[in-house]
């Protein structure tokens, strides 16, 4: 048993990462709620059409990346890769049209078949945010400056750059799609395998390719917003304006794609280099048809996705671990009160260690190990008179104090 390590892709969380991640998750639960974003939670798993549908079988995450089954009763079902379907599917599923704007808040693990990379696990956690029933710019507004105002109250927003960009409506994404395969069918002998396969199907995710020789290409590529109309070009004016007036600094990228067809209008990265190789942090954007493709109403929906991961190892301010006081009984009338005396003070508020076995200065050493602020001196005599000793274990000095008084003072 001894060699057993965790799954490929996988991690334990141990007591020093757990307060990182939960720091994490906290503080964006917090903000959120501030905004007026209640927190929900979707099953670990889903039926596999619910990711099939939304995120297109040929898409690398659908074809490669899924952890799909057949369960005991033969229903195939997915391990989540990402949360926004099963949002939707839930909005659909509880019938939540007539209680919109549904602003929601989100965290847990998500599961991807990936080449493992620092930051990035094959199970990994994500914090998510959804507004789904606005089809205002201001929706667009409020979800970026969510996401900025996690960013701060983590200490990491001065390390990102918000990189902004549209996709036009409907009707301009289907006049780019043209005049985008125009220009790429004149490079077609130099696309790699995969995007001449996205040629035909979705030829907005060209844009996105990490291959070199698709990159040469794409970089000459006519920009979207030359095929914008006048509603495009109004709404996302209205974003960046809103974005000003909200003091969120952005940059344009042109090239800042979501290549899923369900996706319209604004599109945006937090991204930093402060792990090394340029990553995201914090990225989504607007899927006014999301909804309709998994069966609901059509519903217009903007959201984002963070990797607590990332999050994480980035973090400033994770507050330090809390300091236990050590209960040390000495004798066996002692052993018995301290039981009881232990759990008073945990009722009051305060963490308490009481150690099982060993000697005063057995006790004491685990103490100094647990990084204990008091130790509790407990023995005979002090029962006798209704006291504890009370050692500052950072100054040293001891003192006596009433039991009836022991928690008010500890907490003091």
């Amino acid at each position: 048993m001894a060699g057993l390590q965790p799954v490929r892709g996988t991690h334990d969380l141990l007591p020093d990462d757990f307060r990182r991640h939960r720091h994490v998750t906290e503080t964006s639960r917090a903000v959120a709620e501030s905004y007026g974003y209640a927190e929900v939670a979707t099953p670990i798993f889903e039926a596999t059409e619910v990711f099939a549908r939304t995120m297109g079988e040929t898409s690398d995450v659908v074809s490669k990346e899924m952890y799909s089954f057949r369960d005991k009763g033969d229903e195939l079902v997915t391990l989540r890769p990402e949360y926004t379907a099963g949002i939707c599917r839930a909005f659909i599923s509880n019938g939540l049209m007539q209680h919109v704007p549904v602003k929601v808040f989100a965290h847990g693990p998500m599961f991807r078949y990936e080449r493992p990379q620092k930051g990035r696990q094959r199970q990994f956690h994500q914090i998510d945010v959804e507004s789904i029933g606005a089809p205002e710019p201001e929706a667009d507004v409020e979800v970026i400056a969510l996401a900025a105002d996690i960013l701060r109250r983590l200490g990491i927003l001065d390390k990102c750059v918000l990189e902004l960009n549209s996709l036009g409506d409907g009707e301009s994404r289907k006049a780019y799609r043209q005049v985008l395969v125009d220009y790429l069918e004149g490079h077609r002998t130099h696309l790699s395998e995969d995007s001449l396969k996205r040629l035909e199907r979705n030829p907005l995710r060209i844009l996105d390719s990490k291959d070199e020789g698709d990159r040469r290409i794409v970089a000459n590529a006519p920009e979207i917003a030359g095929s914008f109309n006048a509603a495009s070009q109004d709404f996302f004016g209205a974003v960046q304006a809103g974005l000003v007036v909200s003091g969120v600094a952005f940059k344009l990228s042109p090239r800042l794609v979501r290549g899923l067809d369900y996706y319209t209008h604004t599109a945006f990265e937090f991204v930093t280099d402060a792990l090394g190789a340029q990553g995201t942090v914090i990225g989504g954007g607007r899927y006014d048809g999301l909804i309709e493709m998994l069966g609901g109403p059509p519903t217009p929906g903007i959201g984002w996705a963070g990797g607590v991961e990332r999050l994480a190892m980035l973090a400033q301010g994770v507050p330090a671990a809390p300091r236990p006081i050590a209960l040390v009984p000495i004798g066996e009338k002692a052993e018995a009160a301290a039981q009881g005396l232990a759990r008073e003070l945990r009722a009051a508020g305060l963490i308490v260690e009481l150690g099982y076995r060993g000697n005063p200065g057995k006790r004491m050493k685990r103490a100094n190990k647990l990084n204990a602020s008091h130790a509790v001196m407990l023995g005979d005599d002090e029962l006798a008179k209704g006291v504890a000793g009370v050692r500052d274990l950072d100054a040293g000095s001891q003192t006596e104090v009433p039991l009836a008084g022991l928690a008010a003072a500890l907490k003091a």
